[in-house]
């Protein structure tokens, strides 16, 4: 061979091993215990995670590895339980395109996928005899790191929590939740909504509490991510002080979406107080122009009703003038707003005083371990009044927001809060992560 020649490909050998590095890795696994697809790295029963292998399942019942009798290695297999299981990766921050091959089971499965701190990804997937479907997600992982000198102020109880991890936590649960591949990818080009509340907002970490933040993705298409940084206690000036907002624009590009809901505890005497007309407009004006500066576009959410009925059947106002500040602030910066306020006085007056207490958390005693005392909480949400907010959060946007309605899923229901869904066929497949301690706020 001439010099010139193999100077010619030893620059190319270069550049394609420079190519190759810079190119986001790809993360295949292959569940079950039988052929192993080329490529892609196994996962059995026994296959649990630990911090040194950096992957694996998290059981919390008997995990049953079976065979589907197809011919490809990926789908040949499968592994499955009949009580909920978990399967992590160490990943960094970022968003990614997770690829699951749900199915194979001769008794067929139906599988309901969360994400991290119990967000509500995929509801009730299928399947018959020896079938596989494949169905796409895309979850936000993060860290508190903001910089090399600066993280978010965590609460103690935070530090446990999913979502502030370095790694994908994916929750496989339903009657039988079978799960044959997974594929995961990096996708940080997708557009983002950022969700910025309080406790009604965040991913609640435990059962029975939830908030609508963690059951909207279930109503996006996987070609959108919701970051949901909202956390229990918050207000417009903890949420800057404990530099929540900073983290949340630094992670913000143009074309992103920042959904903003904050009232119940802004309207509480203490450090983070605001008056309604003043400085709670002026704080919600300030989150606005952040964005703004960033390409973002803001979305104002009205804060819902806590649950307080009058003697005729009607909700009482328990907000006073912050949902009305809130209106006024999105016709005065020309910004969308979302009126979850309104909606909520229609909801709870449709279910009636003591029907309304199915969406909230009200339990007797000992319907959770460790409940020596009736719930009865008249603020937080149970995952069936989360997921109605959330249904609303989409119709609202599919009416009023042509912009984001595209990334809505197909065949979106149809959602009146004056005829809400029957509390009695909504079926919500525990996660096996239980506390009874009410969230911060109220």
């Amino acid at each position: 061979m001439k010099p010139f020649s193999l100077t010619i490909l030893i620059i190319l050998g270069f550049l394609t091993i420079g190519f190759t590095k810079d190119k986001p890795p790809v993360y295949r696994f292959d569940f079950g215990s039988g052929q192993i697809k080329k490529g892609w790295t196994q996962v059995t029963s026994t296959t649990l995670y630990s911090p040194e292998r950096s992957f694996g399942i998290i059981p919390s019942g008997e995990m049953v590895s079976g065979k589907s009798g197809s011919k490809d290695p990926l789908t040949d297999d499968f592994l499955s339980s009949e009580k909920p299981f978990y399967f992590e990766v160490n990943l960094p921050e970022g968003h990614y395109l997770v690829n699951l091959t749900l199915g194979g089971s001769g008794d067929g499965s139906s599988t309901t996928v969360k994400a991290e701190s119990r967000r509500l990804m995929l509801e009730n997937v299928k399947t018959g005899s020896g079938e596989t479907v494949q169905k796409t997600i895309v979850v936000d992982v993060r860290t508190p790191q903001i910089n090399n000198n600066e993280q978010i102020k965590l609460k103690e109880r935070e530090l446990k929590y999913l979502n502030w991890d370095n790694k994908l936590t994916l929750e496989f649960n339903g009657e039988h939740p079978c799960v044959a591949a997974i594929e995961i990818t990096r996708a940080d080009e997708l557009p983002t909504i950022f969700l910025a509340g309080n406790s009604t907002v965040t991913d609640q970490e435990n059962e029975p509490w939830a908030s609508w933040g963690q059951m909207f993705p279930r109503f996006l298409k996987p070609e959108i991510v919701v970051a949901n940084y909202a956390e229990s206690g918050e207000s417009l000036l903890s949420f800057k002080g404990e530099k929540r907002l900073q983290k949340l624009l630094s992670q913000m590009k143009k074309g992103d979406y920042l959904f903003i809901e904050f009232a119940h505890n802004d309207q509480k005497p203490g450090g983070s107080h605001v008056d309604a007309f003043t400085t709670y407009k002026d704080e919600l004006k300030f989150f606005i122009a952040e964005a703004r500066k960033k390409g973002g576009k803001p979305v104002l959410v009205t804060s819902m009703h806590r649950r307080r009925f009058d003697d005729n059947g009607q909700i009482i106002n328990t907000l006073e003038n912050y949902p009305e500040a809130m209106r006024q602030t999105a016709n005065e910066e020309n910004v969308p707003v979302i009126d979850l306020n309104a909606m909520s006085k229609q909801f709870y007056e449709a279910m009636g005083p003591e029907n309304s207490k199915k969406a909230f958390v009200h339990y007797p005693a000992n319907t959770y371990p460790g409940q020596v005392k009736a719930l009865a909480d008249d603020t937080h949400f149970n995952p069936y009044g989360a997921y109605e907010l959330a249904k609303y959060i989409s119709e609202s946007i599919r009416k009023n927001n042509p912009d984001l309605a595209k990334y809505l899923i197909d065949r979106l229901p149809i959602f009146d809060p004056a005829h809400p869904d029957s509390v009695n066929e909504f079926h919500w497949y525990e996660s096996p992560s239980v506390s009874v301690l009410k969230p911060d706020g109220n």
